[in-house]
């Protein structure tokens, strides 16, 4: 007897199997000769946007990444959107200091038109890893953003523009050494003693960008801010420093250094702050457009943006992100608190009116 595992098959029965199928060939129905196929051309569908913009089918896309790469390089070469070019066309920059370390308060600042936004991580709580997040929202609108470290240091300086800012500030710089030793920090060795992986970190596009160490030197922003009366004493030499590029003015630590810390509208700062800023214009007179060192500088109540432009400075600071919102949230209140007011003596002259119609009417 044969085992339930196995079979035989009688002739009778291979030839009935065999009659069932239209080719005896094996797999010929599961698998047809490419003769047989002939594809059918595939249609043209055009399809548009709302604004009758056509879209771009995904297959053209290699067909046209030369020509977009060509435009792109045309474009920014003929206008120039980094710091240091602007600054060298001669362009008057605006922007917003951030101290919230919010992503989404950066883009809305990119979105409303800042030339810069200062993430500052003197004054603001966040750090490197807080600062990153805002860097993504900002470059994300074509904004550009400058770090301020918390402190002149090689280390702070070296995690700041390994996340690749277009901009960094160094706070209370108050020579020429110190200005010298901010720059160095911001470069390679020989030049300087930046620390390097820039085959792997942010700056260079984590190592995608073969030319980041042939441009970084061009592209950075160094900015040294002198607030203090040792600062301004020397500010001169500050300024010519080679590798500085802009000096920011600090006028409330500068009033605080001369005891006037709620004052820094006060006579003789202003003083001060006006022979600081003749010193760094002197640098670049006679120089022409791009020659010199560029001035930076905060707006302030008594100090507008209109005032520090027509005084030579090329990048005004206007506002904070927390000092925007905290004007605009007490204004909110207090809208809320004088409509409230304001309804309680309508509702009393009502009452009064209705108890003297009543009166006569009776």
């Amino acid at each position: 007897m044969e085992s339930s595992g196995s079979m035989k098959l009688t002739p009778t029965t291979t030839a009935f199997l065999s009659s069932l199928l239209p080719n005896p060939k094996p797999h010929s129905i599961l698998i047809p000769s490419c003769s047989a196929f002939k594809p059918k051309p595939l249609k043209t569908l055009t399809v548009t946007t709302p604004n009758n913009t056509p879209c771009i089918p995904k297959s053209y896309a290699a067909d046209v990444s030369s020509s977009i790469s060509a435009v792109t390089n045309t474009t920014a070469a003929s206008s120039p959107r980094d710091l240091r070019s602007r600054l060298q066309n001669g362009d008057t920059l605006y922007g917003l200091f951030l101290l919230s370390f919010s992503p989404t308060l950066a883009e809305i600042a990119g979105l409303a038109g800042y030339d810069f936004v200062v993430v500052d991580m003197e004054h603001g709580h966040g750090g490197i890893s807080d600062a990153l997040p805002c860097l993504h929202a900002l470059a994300a609108t074509g904004t550009a953003a400058i770090l301020r470290v918390p402190e002149s240091s090689a280390t702070w300086a070296k995690k700041a523009l390994d996340l690749g800012p277009q901009g960094i500030m160094f706070p209370m710089i108050d020579s020429a050494e110190s200005a010298i030793d901010a720059v160095s920090f911001c470069r390679f060795p020989p030049a300087g003693i930046r620390g390097s992986a820039h085959s792997v970190v942010r700056a260079s596009g984590y190592g995608i960008d073969e030319g980041y160490l042939g441009s970084y030197q061009e592209e950075l922003l160094i900015m040294c801010q002198v607030e203090s009366v040792e600062g301004v004493k020397n500010v001169g030499e500050i300024s010519a420093v080679d590798g500085v590029d802009c000096i920011q003015m600090g006028p409330l630590d500068l009033s605080a250094s001369m005891g006037y810390l709620w004052d820094p509208g006060n006579r003789k700062v202003r003083q001060l702050m006006r022979e600081a800023e003749a010193k760094i214009l002197k640098s670049r007179s006679g120089g022409g457009v791009g020659v010199g060192t560029y001035l930076s500088g905060f707006a302030m109540p008594h100090d507008g943006p209109g005032d520090l432009k027509s005084r030579g400075y090329h990048m005004v600071s206007g506002a904070v992100d927390v000092g925007l919102f905290r004007s605009a949230a007490v204004e909110d209140v207090k809208k809320f608190r004088l409509s409230l007011i304001d309804e309680d003596h309508d509702s009393e002259e009502e009452e009064g009116k209705d108890g003297d119609e009543k009166y006569w009417s009776e």
